[in-house]
């Protein structure tokens, strides 16, 4: 009785937290959506997503959310493979240099890459000065992915990287004494085993790809519009809080369908849930 008092006490400030900072925002966020300006219910907000430009732009942040994701996964996977296989002691220095762009400010990342690949930019200077010819590709929606992968890239590697570290090198050693090569051991052991990071870097990367419209404001200079910027200019610039609160409920259930989907995914082949 007293452990079970203890218990509830010590988590009644997580749960005030969750009611504060996630539940009553929640509410408050679906009372707009099904509501118009006078009040009344309406479901005009969340049907609103069928519209033409919405669709457009909540199809190109699905297009660019799954490029940013799979050229995270490309590059992440073999580093987080080279961090586990170095044979250094102190691993988790060069852990943690790859984690240290993330502190710093969020917005001071995004207008440096915009300084890098302007017109006049370090990049340019760079290919000029070697003979190549310029390229222009800020305020395009490759500008927009690479800022996004810059961004994300730490949220792939972490979690494939811990889940190799957690691979038992006797399993690894025993395929090897049956006689499997390299890339049988890799394809037939570390990949399987490592699933779980992989499937949990995807959603770290997707989810918040998904809804980013920071990246595409400054790098793509509002000729790139995605699901989260029509849904930020409805709040700041048409100050139409119900429509914008129907596109972000209905942004909210394709995040979750998303995620339900990989868990399933992983639950039929290991029945473990992920997140």
């Amino acid at each position: 009785m007293i452990n079970k008092f203890r218990t509830s006490f010590l988590a009644a400030p997580y749960a005030v937290w969750v009611l504060i900072c996630t539940i009553l925002p929640l509410l408050y966020i679906l009372g707009y959506a099904l509501t118009n300006d006078a009040g009344s219910f309406t479901i005009s907000n969340l049907t609103a997503i069928a519209e033409p430009v919405h669709l457009k732009s909540l199809w190109l942040s699905i297009k660019v959310a799954f490029v940013t994701t799979i050229i995270c996964l490309i590059i992440a996977y073999p580093v987080a493979l080279i961090l586990h296989n170095l044979k250094i002691t102190n691993k988790g220095f060069i852990v943690f240099l790859f984690i240290l762009p993330m502190w710093m400010n969020f917005m001071l990342r995004i207008l440096a890459w915009q300084i890098i690949l302007s017109n006049n930019g370090i990049l340019n200077s760079i290919l000029s000065a070697i003979g190549l010819p310029t390229i222009h590709i800020l305020y395009t929606k490759a500008a927009v992915t690479l800022g996004m992968v810059y961004d994300f890239l730490p949220y792939m590697i972490l979690p494939i990287y811990n889940a190799l570290s957690k691979i038992n090198d006797q399993i690894v050693e025993a395929a090897a004494d049956l006689g499997a090569n390299w890339l049988t051991t890799f394809t037939k052991i570390t990949i399987p085993l490592s699933k779980d990071g992989i499937i949990s870097g995807i959603i770290m990367v997707f989810v918040p790809a998904l809804s980013s419209f920071v990246v595409s404001n400054l790098l793509g200079g509002g000729k790139v519009l995605l699901i989260g910027n029509v849904i930020e200019q409805e709040f700041t610039l048409a100050r139409n809080w119900n429509l914008g609160s129907g596109l972000s409920i209905i942004l909210m259930i394709f995040v979750l369908v998303s995620m339900s989907i990989m868990n399933k995914v992983d639950d039929s082949e290991n029945g473990g849930m992920l997140v």
